[in-house]
């Protein structure tokens, strides 16, 4: 693999891991009654690339699924976000002379 398709794959990998864990850690404390993370937090880790972990997240914990923004937002985001880490690997794996 080129150096631009392993750092690719490796800010895919670590931002939706992130959403994920965010969206988990957010369940359990809304579990414990605790201080919640801020919907605009999880909603600035979704837009910076990990909308595909947050969806993931939402799904496995059923959380923020009543939330309309969340239930039709997230899978949308996903949908763009998915197909933009694929365009920009087929860029990155045509064009790797350029690299």
């Amino acid at each position: 693999m080129t150096t631009p398709l392993t750092l690719l794959l490796a800010y895919f990998t670590i931002v939706n891991f992130m959403g994920y864990i965010i969206m988990a850690n957010d369940k359990n404390r809304a579990r414990q009654n605790k201080y919640r993370i801020r919907e605009s937090s999880i909603w600035r880790v979704a837009f910076l690339g990990g909308a595909i972990g947050c969806y993931a997240g939402m799904k496995r914990y059923r959380h923020k699924t009543q939330h309309s923004a969340f239930k039709y937002g997230l899978p949308a985001l996903s949908a763009v976000e998915l197909i933009t880490y694929t365009g920009l690997a087929f860029i990155i794996i045509q064009n790797k002379a350029l690299f």
